[in-house]
């Protein structure tokens, strides 16, 4: 017997095992649908009706609470402008190079909170620090419109 039969035979009992064990899925499985069509001995879970319930209502419409984001950090930034640059000219900059940005002098800075524009404003120096007072605030649905 050569080693191509051996391995036909091989195969061909591997078929059969796996023919047998198929029928053996299918017996279990019929047995199973007649159990649940008969008194097998369970019942069928109840749930109740859940058209039948209330919403529930987390937040008052007319109250809401705002302690539990009070403390939550945030980053404030102010932007005073972009501009694009490649990395040849990125790696020849070097002390006292100047970079053209995007805006004008004079011009509202941005200020964002994690990264959102949230007002527009301009710098100041109080007490020898920099800050900034706002000129104008970015109401919510612009900051929905950018978004889009």
């Amino acid at each position: 017997m050569s080693e191509n039969d051996e391995i036909g035979d091989d195969w061909a009992a591997a078929m059969d095992e796996q023919a047998d064990t198929e029928a053996d899925w299918g017996d279990a499985l019929k047995e199973q649908e007649a159990g649940a069509k008969g008194s097998g001995g369970y019942e069928a879970a109840g749930f109740p009706n859940l058209e039948d319930s209330k919403p529930r209502s987390y937040v008052n419409a007319d109250e809401v609470k705002l302690d539990v984001i009070l403390d939550v950090p945030v980053t404030v930034s102010l932007e005073i402008g972009r501009t694009k640059i490649n990395i040849r000219n990125l790696l020849q900059l070097n002390q006292g190079s100047v970079v053209e940005l995007d805006r004008f002098a004079g011009e509202p800075m941005d200020v964002l909170v994690n990264g959102t524009l949230v007002a527009h404003g301009e710098v100041v120096v109080v007490n020898d620090k920099f800050g900034i007072r706002l000129t104008d605030i970015i109401s919510p649905s612009e900051r929905v419109k950018k978004l889009g």
